[in-house]
């Protein structure tokens, strides 16, 4: 029986969506920039599966080789330009509202729900209160949060409420409970994420660590992963994968720190996983240590490295398989301010047996969703068109 695997390169765009106006992202090409900022760039793989080819027809140009896969670009139906959205819509369940989104003004939170915050979760009080990059605000406000037990509450262009805590001084388990109180508080806003960001070591070299957790909303329709699992199918999520979909539709969660391990982890799970299984991965270094950060050298070395494994991730497939490399957004490490980026995302498909072929521009990430849950012989899902 079949099998499906979907790699998420998390924030890797490939140009401008067609409504990027709407957004301020005129312009954006996450992958065109990265190429522009490291000249010489060694993505072997990626390119032979398709890579350059589905950029350059984002931009309406033609490539004269003809790629060993699948590949082609997606536009965005989601009204946002987040994470959840990317994911649930590429599993088939677009989001058709929007989220809500704190003002970027000098208090970026309703003081109502801070005060219900510091009442419920004991607080001696909150620092941040602002919109701000994960790093910045570490450096800023981090040896405060150590000395006063006060957490660091921060927003960003996303609609997230995000705190920062020490593991050792303020705890870890603590950290995970006053974001469930956060998550409650804000669900009346329509809020899509509380997301716990862990940090350790001394002021001048805080770290944040790999205990991440994303309390997200669920998605409002059936998704590939629910329809997988109510068959009987194993659905195994790899990173943060479960916590973007709320832990729904997911039979098996396995967590890894970085890049490389979650790679290694996909390719050990692609030689085990039973058949007719689903797995999917994201490879959340690529958005928050390069997109986000500002780093193109940073993001073209990661996409090497990436580029390196896919060899043996591809030795790992079955007759039969399926592999699907996209993205859930852009985050363009060159553009202003430090938010995502309304862009297309590659659909970079791969299997043995599977005939290569353009694609060309699909007008919804769903069509992953729809196409996946075709070679599974799971039935159709309420939105997409398959590209199989």
């Amino acid at each position: 029986m079949a099998r499906a695997f979907v790699l998420v390169l998390d924030s890797f765009g490939i140009g401008a969506a067609p409504d990027a106006d709407r957004f301020g992202d005129q312009g954006a090409d996450t992958y065109g920039h990265i190429c522009e900022a490291s000249p010489g760039l060694n993505l072997t793989n990626l390119k032979m599966l398709g890579l350059d080819a589905a950029h350059a027809g984002v931009f309406g140009r033609t490539h004269d080789t003809m790629p060993t896969g699948i590949f082609g670009h997606a536009v965005e139906l989601s009204r946002g330009k987040d994470t959840p959205s990317g994911h649930w819509e590429m599993a088939g369940c677009p989001v058709d509202y929007d989220w809500h989104m704190f003002p970027d003004d000098p208090t970026s939170f309703p003081p109502d729900l801070i005060a219900a915050l510091i009442t419920q979760a004991n607080l001696p009080g909150i620092l941040g209160d602002c919109h701000a990059s994960g790093t910045e605000i570490l450096d800023r406000l981090g040896a405060e949060h150590m000395a006063t037990g006060k957490p660091i509450c921060y927003t960003s262009g996303d609609s997230v409420f995000q705190i920062a805590a020490h593991e050792q001084t303020f705890g870890l388990a603590r950290l995970y409970d006053v974001c469930k109180i956060a998550r409650k508080l804000v669900d009346p806003l329509g809020v899509g994420r509380v997301i716990a960001r862990p940090f350790i070591d001394v002021p001048g070299g805080f770290k944040r660590t790999a205990n991440r957790k994303d309390l997200a909303v669920p998605p409002p329709h059936e998704t590939l992963l629910d329809r997988a699992k109510a068959n009987g199918r194993e659905v195994i999520g790899i990173g943060k994968i479960a916590d973007i979909f709320a832990h729904q539709g997911i039979t098996q969660e396995i967590k890894a720190d970085g890049n490389d391990a979650l790679m290694q982890t996909s390719i050990e799970v692609a030689r085990s996983a039973p058949d007719g299984s689903l797995v999917l991965t994201n490879l959340v270094d690529f958005d928050s240590l390069f997109g986000h950060r500002r780093d193109p050298k940073g993001y073209g070395r990661a996409l090497e490295s990436f580029d390196q494994v896919w060899p043996a991730f591809q030795s790992a497939l079955r007759p039969g398989d399926i592999a699907v490399l996209t993205a859930d957004h852009g985050c363009d490490p060159t553009f202003r301010g430090t938010d995502h980026t309304r862009e297309c995302v590659p659909i970079l498909a791969y299997g043995p047996g599977i005939m290569p072929r353009d694609i060309g521009q699909r007008s919804s990430f769903a069509d992953i969703g729809q196409s996946l849950s075709a070679h599974l012989g799971l039935g159709a899902l309420k939105f997409g068109t398959s590209f199989l």
